[in-house]
């Protein structure tokens, strides 16, 4: 467990935690709506998917879940993978990484470092693993605002990816 923004503790995730980060995925999407963005993540809550509950379950099972709490309550969610999805034409890094595979915070505590305390905790995980590299794609639509926000926290833009219509950006951060 870690202590790294004021008042947040970031502990380790599992499947218990599946349905309060899809309730944050879902929230996210009427957020993103609600200011115009229906690029990102579509119209449609992540809970009425097509497997989006499924993915979250995976996510909470078979890769590095953590969660951000502040007052015993879930406020933001990290999912650590070794590598990119096979689903995105993304190359693999060619030396071990850890790779950031969702990072979602709850909207009603925006503002408060959840995001930044959750990749803090990744470059930490990747570090104890002895893993110089941590990288994540986001979508780079917009004004590329997402981009912008992973490049305040340590990032540097690498590759551009297109998948379907969908404009992705691959960032990466060494650690030591």
């Amino acid at each position: 467990m870690n202590d790294t923004a004021p008042g947040i503790r970031i502990r380790p995730g599992g499947p218990a935690d599946a349905p309060a980060i899809v309730g944050m995925l879902d929230s996210a999407v009427a957020w993103m709506n609600a200011r115009g963005n229906t690029e990102q993540w579509g119209t449609a809550p992540w809970s009425s998917r097509p497997g989006g509950v499924a993915r979250v379950e995976r996510y909470t099972t078979e890769q590095s879940p953590f969660i951000a709490e502040s007052d015993g309550a879930p406020r933001g969610a990290l999912v650590l993978g070794s590598g990119p999805s096979p689903q995105l034409p993304i190359a693999p890094a060619g030396e071990p990484e850890r790779y950031v595979r969702l990072l979602v915070s709850d909207r009603r505590y925006a503002g408060l470092g959840i995001g930044a305390a959750l990749l803090a905790h990744a470059a930490e995980e990747a570090r104890r693993a002895g893993v110089g590299l941590l990288r994540v794609d986001c979508w780079a639509g917009g004004g590329r605002e997402l981009v912008a926000f992973y490049e305040r926290n340590g990032f540097t833009a690498t590759d551009r990816f297109t998948h379907g219509d969908w404009p992705g950006q691959v960032l990466a951060r060494r650690v030591t």
